[in-house]
């Protein structure tokens, strides 16, 4: 007997994480259902191949009557809540698309969800809602201390799932991935600005000295760590993504610099970012037990990347210019 089929809902499906996911399902056992509202961030070209399989709905989530309708058509069995605004620069100049998004929107799609009687709700969030950590690593209950406004509205978002959790025992569980890349990045995001800047002959803009730290993962680890939370995890937990992969700004650039044959004099230093944070590390114990493991070395990943931008260079190149007047505001040099 064929196993039935599950209705999948997506939220901020064209987006990066979101696109990942979409194509990493099984079309043949899964009905697939996408919301987006495609913001400057969001393609419908990442989901092209997917075009003829997936009912997409250009909808934002902000729009509670519109979503609800969506919900009780559709009668989703697991909703996978990607949708966000993500940048960080963003939210400095402008909090208020991301209180927006990421609490009102977030809240209305519990709602939806709650109407709809789903089974599952899966959220994710980031591990900058822990803030910078000074040494060692932060496990999941550790407290939440976001700095910056981006930060701020996604702890206000994972609050919300819990309180759903806890008053209306909503069926959801929260996930922390750290820095996750790979093709198909906005190039407003560190590794893809730098590449596609490298390859049109412009400087890399890296904050300060350089000398923050970051987690990498890959989007393939990202995917598969969230499809075996979803299936092995525990409702009402929350699990961090993590990745053994720590590095400076400088030493990633370093590294995608000599990958281009390119040299240091191509860095541009900017003046740091308003409230930046240092350090970021996550402990992700509970999710090895579940029987994860990192499977994509930064090495293999940074060349996809760039391979993957050299061969969308076009795409690349116009959202990078698309960017052009914002990022005066945001990138004011040192040199």
């Amino acid at each position: 007997m064929a196993p039935k089929t599950k209705t999948i809902l997506i939220t901020g499906g064209a987006g990066f994480i979101g696109s990942a996911f979409a194509k990493s399902l099984n079309i043949s056992t899964n009905k697939i259902v996408i919301i987006d509202k495609l913001t400057y961030a969001g393609s419908l070209q990442r989901l092209e191949h997917l075009k003829k399989t997936v009912t997409f709905y250009k909808q934002d989530i902000c729009r509670y009557k519109s979503l609800e309708k969506i919900f009780l058509k559709e009668k989703p069995d697991i909703v996978y809540h990607f949708a966000a605004e993500t940048h960080v620069d963003r939210s400095n100049l402008d909090i208020k698309p991301f209180t927006q998004s990421n609490v009102a929107g977030t809240q209305n799609v519990i709602q939806a969800s709650i109407k709809s009687n789903i089974k599952k709700f899966i959220h994710i969030s980031t591990d900058e809602v822990y803030g910078s950590i000074a040494k060692g690593s932060v496990n999941e209950r550790a407290a939440l201390k976001p700095s910056n406004p981006y930060a701020i509205t996604k702890a206000l978002a994972d609050q919300l799932v819990m309180l759903a959790i806890n008053i209306n025992q909503f069926p959801a569980i929260i996930v922390r991935p750290v820095n996750t890349f790979g093709p198909w990045q906005y190039p407003e995001k560190f590794i893809p600005l730098a590449i596609i800047q490298l390859l049109d002959s412009k400087k890399v803009p890296l904050y300060g000295k350089g000398h923050q730290i970051r987690c990498w993962l890959s989007i393939e680890d990202c995917i598969e760590a969230i499809h075996l939370i979803s299936k092995k995890g525990t409702l009402g937990e929350v699990y961090n993504i993590g990745s053994s992969y720590h590095q400076d700004n400088l030493s990633t650039a370093k590294t995608i610099l000599k990958k281009l044959g390119k040299t240091q004099r191509e860095i541009l230093y900017v003046k740091d970012r308003l409230n930046h944070d240092f350090r970021y590390s996550v402990n992700y114990q509970k999710l090895k037990k579940l029987g994860w493991k990192q499977k994509h070395s930064f090495t293999k990943t940074l060349d996809d990347t760039i391979a993957w931008v050299t061969n969308q260079r076009p795409w690349c190149t116009k959202k990078r210019k698309e960017l052009q007047n914002y990022w005066k505001d945001i990138y004011k040099s040192k040199n």
